[in-house]
């Protein structure tokens, strides 16, 4: 039978191998502005040599004033993530602002590299995320409530009121990604093919050619 003195020792070893293994590591040094123009890819964006930072790749009023949502779904996602502020390199932090026009919907989308928190700036929400068990948790959400979205799961919010509404939206990475179930399955180059899809959602590969015509770019 081991004593308790190894057995102390084995467990200080997993909880060592836990925290250096799936843990993020710490930055190495105070920033690491992104070099967005540089051809060399690493698991992020190269550093911008030191002497050329400025307060300026910290800066950002690009989500100061609402977007314009006369679009498809009525709303509008606006970035302020590292590839607009290039400071945010190394960070693990970035934001965003959703516009809703009167029932626009931000439709189910995921972040594969984020959780997301959003906070009401204006109007009201209907909003919702889907568990891997397809158990769906939804809130209705007004003015200064805050809602959070796990990482990689399908989520959505739509504005069923009469005015518009807006949000606020935080994110644990300088770039979370964002994959629209509607777009990535129906609007792929190249497509994914008819005959998987229509067997996927149990249709007709003539409805699965209808609704990928809807996702087709503008001309």
């Amino acid at each position: 039978m081991a004593s308790p003195t190894s057995f102390l020792s084995l467990l200080s070893l997993i909880a060592f191998f836990l925290i250096t293994v799936s843990a993020d590591p710490d930055m190495l040094q105070d920033l690491c502005v992104a070099d967005l123009s540089s051809g060399i890819k690493v698991n992020g964006f190269p550093c911008k040599d030191a002497a050329n930072v400025s307060s300026l790749d910290f800066f950002s009023q690009g989500i100061a004033n609402p977007g314009l949502t006369n679009n498809t779904f009525g709303a509008l996602v606006t970035g302020a993530n590292v590839m607009t502020i290039p400071g945010l390199n190394t960070l693990g932090v970035s934001l965003a602002r959703i516009d809703y026009a009167p029932g626009g919907l931000n439709p189910p989308h995921t972040h594969p590299r984020a959780t997301e928190v959003v906070y009401v700036l204006e109007g009201t929400l209907d909003v919702g995320f889907l568990t891997t068990a397809n158990r769906l948790i939804s809130q209705s959400l007004k003015k200064g409530d805050v809602f959070a979205f796990p990482r990689g799961l399908v989520h959505f919010q739509k504005n069923n009121g009469r005015v518009p509404a807006a949000v606020i939206a935080a994110f644990n990475s300088q770039l979370p990604g964002t994959q629209s179930l509607g777009a990535t399955l129906f609007g792929s180059t190249p497509p994914v093919p008819d005959e998987i899809l229509s067997q996927a959602f149990q249709t007709t590969p003539r409805i699965v050619r209808n609704i990928k015509s809807k996702f087709q770019p503008k001309k």
